[in-house]
């Protein structure tokens, strides 16, 4: 008696009798529409997997977006190279340099002897004849203080300021009532301050600034006013002239 016979699972689709048939080929165009289905399924399955990704991603770049502090996930940088169309900004350059301002109560004046310099407002101008040079005095009219200027000949300010103060036929300590004050040098300067009694004016006090100007040539500005003023205010002329003064045609800073 013959038993009948199982093929295991993997073995395809028995027959009545136990053997398989031969497959036969399907014909020309089709497809098996359970495969189809399969495929179709599994398209859809990715599509979804896709979107719901898509859609954690989106959530949770707006929540690290919006929250912050500790446990806010980080979001990520994302770095792009691109031209930028905005025009490139200019070098910065230079400004000249601003030309240097009058003191308030002053004005420049332009000398016709040959320079430049800055005295205080409504003060007049004259000039004598000296031995050896023109003397200009620019003076106060109202309250005797005065500016002198006038150009030496010796070979040092120093030099120049020891024979004003010491010659024995002009020197200043021939004066009436003379009374000498701060003595003070440098390398191209010499200062003298002192009083006399002059017959017409009274006590006068006098400040001497000897100096080489920007040219090489040697200078004498004496600021002078009543003794009875603050000696600031004889001071402060002087040095806004001293510091001015530029010869014409000479480089001053």
């Amino acid at each position: 008696m013959r038993r009948s016979y199982t093929p295991p699972p993997w073995s395809g689709d028995p027959t009545s009798s136990g053997r398989r048939l031969a497959a036969t080929p399907p014909p020309a165009g089709y497809a098996p529409r359970r495969r189809s289905g399969r495929a179709l399924a599994a398209v859809v399955g990715l599509v979804l997997v896709a979107g719901l990704s898509g859609l954690g991603v989106w959530y949770l770049g707006r929540d690290g977006g919006e929250r912050s502090g500790a446990g806010a996930a980080p979001s990520a940088s994302v770095s792009v190279s691109a031209k930028s169309s905005a025009p490139a900004s200019p070098e910065p350059t230079a400004s000249p340099s601003p030309t240097p301002s009058v003191a308030s109560g002053y004005r420049v004046v332009r000398d016709p002897v040959g320079y430049t310099l800055d005295v205080p407002q409504g003060w007049t101008r004259r000039q004598q004849q000296g031995e050896k040079a023109p003397v200009v005095y620019y003076d106060s009219p109202s309250d005797g203080r005065q500016l002198q200027i006038f150009a030496l000949s010796e070979a040092t300010p120093a030099e120049s300021l020891d024979l004003a103060e010491n010659d024995p036929g002009y020197g200043y300590a021939k004066q009436p009532g003379y009374q000498p004050g701060d003595r003070t040098s440098g390398d191209t300067w010499a200062e003298l301050s002192y009083r006399y009694e002059d017959k017409d004016k009274g006590t006068r006090q006098v400040i001497d600034h000897r100096f080489q100007a920007a040219d090489g040539t040697l200078y004498s500005i004496r600021s002078s006013g009543p003794g009875s003023l603050a000696a600031g205010l004889v001071r402060g002329p002087l040095t806004t002239a001293v510091d001015s003064f530029c010869p014409a045609g000479a480089q001053c800073s």
